[in-house]
């Protein structure tokens, strides 16, 4: 039976609000899709004991992470998370957005990397056409229960996914971690922007132990409810 899915909520998801329902003291916050690193920083600010375990696949946005975060509390691994152990094909993103195209060029000199995906780009293509797919790279990949045995055996506080399409492959080899996981994040579509990407009505489903605490548009903040805590 599908469960009920909340309204949107148009509340911004501040570090004030992760930190009331999470708590300062959380120790151990994994981040996929860690891109240039800003969600990084952000993350070791509002906790401030916590280690935080960043994943970027995209070499491009990977080099830039290394560059900016520099910090004990920042494991940065350059792999992405998803169905299986080994190697995949990555779909890098390119292009610019219209806008400011000489700050764009700054952020991006090799063009846009934040759109990249182990899942092939479909509904994305025509909704954002400036956004180009030329090219596939191969890159590491380990499931969730695969990294979390050697890295992060323990309690996991808060899952930060942005993982463009592929979100349902947290729970494909992800579940013994998952039921340690307090809190996930992430973004969703009911469109299919990449192939196979699933709604939040299909990644409720995956994800049975989980509520959502808030609906945004395209983000979802989940509570594991059958988490327990342990000595």
């Amino acid at each position: 039976m599908a469960r009920e899915i909340p309204p949107v909520t148009n509340i911004d998801i501040t570090g004030a609000i992760l930190q009331r329902l999470i708590g300062a003291d959380a120790t151990t916050i994994l981040e996929i899709g860690a891109h240039h690193g800003d969600h990084t920083v952000a993350l070791m600010g509002t906790f401030p004991r916590a280690t935080v375990h960043s994943f970027e696949p995209d070499p491009r946005a990977f080099a830039v992470h290394r560059k900016m975060v520099n910090s004990p509390r920042s494991k940065l691994y350059q792999m992405a998370i998803g169905a299986t152990n080994g190697r995949a094909n990555f779909h890098t993103s390119g292009g610019l957005p219209p806008g400011e195209q000489a700050a764009l060029k700054a952020n991006y000199p090799e063009g846009w990397d934040q759109s990249g995906s182990l899942r092939t780009p479909k509904g994305h293509i025509e909704k954002y056409p400036w956004c180009k797919f030329k090219r596939t790279i191969s890159v590491e990949v380990r499931t969730l229960d695969t990294w979390a045995s050697k890295h992060a055996p323990g309690k996991i506080d808060f899952i930060w996914a942005d993982m463009q399409g592929a979100e349902g492959d947290l729970a494909t080899d992800g579940t013994q971690t998952l039921s340690r996981t307090r809190f996930l994040y992430c973004e969703y579509s009911n469109e299919e922007l990449y192939e196979g990407e699933p709604s939040l009505a299909k990644l409720l489903e995956l994800m049975p132990t989980f509520d959502v605490v808030y609906r945004l548009p395209g983000d979802v903040l989940l509570r594991n409810t059958a988490f327990v805590e342990t000595a």
